[in-house]
């Protein structure tokens, strides 16, 4: 019985750093942003939400929020977003200029 909860624990821990900590992750698609100027950091929390950044722009999974308060969130944290992505879908231009509106 403890070998295979070890086991089932070990199982569980590998996952979970073989996936890099998106086990817990929303199911259901990805964000994606690009900021108008580069975030300083290459990694960010924003509302509970791990954003990673790069040239490209930022990604994260998809929060159990209205894709409208998590694009807010980042604009406030990141500045003007030159767009928002969710599960490929694009936020049309009042969608968008209305998450800016947020942005510092």
């Amino acid at each position: 019985m403890i070998r295979m909860l070890t086991s089932t624990l070990l199982a569980f821990l590998l996952t979970f750093s073989v996936l890099g900590g998106t086990a817990f992750a929303a199911p259901g698609g990805q964000y994606r942003a690009e900021p108008a100027a580069p975030p300083a950091a290459s990694r960010l929390v924003v509302r509970d939400i791990i954003w990673k950044c790069g040239a490209g722009g930022c990604v994260a999974p998809r929060s159990n929020s209205r894709p409208a308060i998590d694009c807010s969130a980042l604009a406030h944290e990141v500045g003007t977003l030159r767009s928002f992505t969710v599960e490929g879908r694009t936020l049309d231009p009042a969608a968008l200029e209305k998450c800016n509106a947020k942005a510092r």
